[in-house]
């Protein structure tokens, strides 16, 4: 929706509107970027797309926030500060699926769209959401890359991110329920670093501590993969156990040199950033949102919404020795 600059706009203004048309007191269309925290490297990529996204629509203007650390506490006051402001649309990274719905309902009931993107939100919450990728090839893909250095098995284990992550959870069950299909291969626990990197690295270490015959870390989390990779350096079990799971290839470069990982992946979150922020302006601007509905992407394409309003973006892309250093620079 369209908004004056003005609050108040004197009779002889309201003429020239009229004649001139309103666009000429109208603002940009407000799309806000709230990601799980700040200071996070795969979100401050996917702010660099949004923004490529915003130039190439025009009259766009991403706000980019969100809170300091990872809870939905901190996403709740960042939304209502958000509902406040007026702005048009908002897209968000959830830390919480079921805690953030109710602040969104009521930003929803004021007008403004509402998806989600990378961690959903309870489907009462939003308008769609965007997975980066499809649950199951994630799960397969992220077991898979430990599995495929692994001939002869071994005990692997997960570092997620926050117990409550919709995304990490999904990810993780979905892997848990291709595990039959490696042989030999034994998940022996997962653990919570709520995206933190201090926390990872203890829990990357406790993992050691506890199981001796640990030949995999599983990071589905771009902090935690590579907090387990300097946990792994600096116990000098680099070649004993394989880091691996989901990062940024800027900063898994130097674990793919050092032998600490021999692969990673992950989708490209400029892309996921851009196709965020064109969804969210074309669904303000009345794209559908019920089962089967296209909506554009720009030039990632379209997104199809399932029953549950959801729709992929694409597949995860697997990163090691002989290409990462094409990437590094990138993102």
């Amino acid at each position: 929706m369209k908004r004056c600059k003005f609050t108040k706009i004197v009779a002889g203004l309201s003429v020239v509107a009229s004649i001139m048309g309103t666009t000429a007191f109208a603002e940009d269309t407000r799309i806000a970027l709230v990601v799980k925290a700040l200071g996070i490297g795969f979100f401050e990529a996917a702010a660099k797309g949004a923004e490529e996204a915003a130039a190439e629509l025009g009259g766009v203007e991403i706000i980019y926030t969100g809170p300091t650390s990872t809870t939905a506490e901190g996403q709740i006051e960042v939304i209502n500060s958000l509902i406040a402001q007026g702005v048009d649309a908002i897209a968000v990274s959830a830390n919480d699926p079921d805690a953030l719905a109710p602040a969104l309902k009521k930003a929803m009931s004021r007008g403004i769209t509402v998806i989600s993107w990378d961690s959903g939100v309870a489907q009462e919450g939003r308008q769609m959401h965007l997975n980066p990728s499809s649950t199951p090839l994630i799960g397969n893909t992220i077991i898979k890359l430990a599995a495929d250095h692994m001939p002869n098995g071994g005990d692997v284990a997960i570092l997620s991110a926050t117990s409550t992550s919709t995304n990490q959870n999904a990810w993780i069950d979905a892997a848990k329920e291709v595990l039959p299909n490696y042989s030999g291969v034994n998940l022996v626990a997962t653990v919570y670093g709520d995206d933190l990197s201090d926390k990872s690295y203890r829990e990357a270490e406790g993992l050691m501590a506890t199981y001796p015959d640990l030949k995999a870390i599983i990071a589905p989390t771009t902090v935690g993969i590579l907090a387990a990779c300097q946990a792994v350096t600096d116990a000098g079990k680099i070649g004993e156990i394989n880091v691996t799971g989901l990062g940024l290839p800027s900063e898994m470069a130097g674990c793919v040199d050092s032998g600490a990982t021999k692969s990673f992946a992950i989708w490209n979150p400029i892309d996921l950033g851009y196709a965020a922020t064109m969804l969210a302006y074309n669904i303000h601007n009345g794209a559908a949102t019920d089962e089967g509905s296209s909506v554009e992407m720009g030039r990632i394409g379209s997104a199809v919404l399932d029953e549950t309003g959801s729709a992929a973006m694409s597949d995860p892309f697997t990163y090691d020795s002989s290409n990462v250093g094409d990437f590094k620079s990138i993102f």
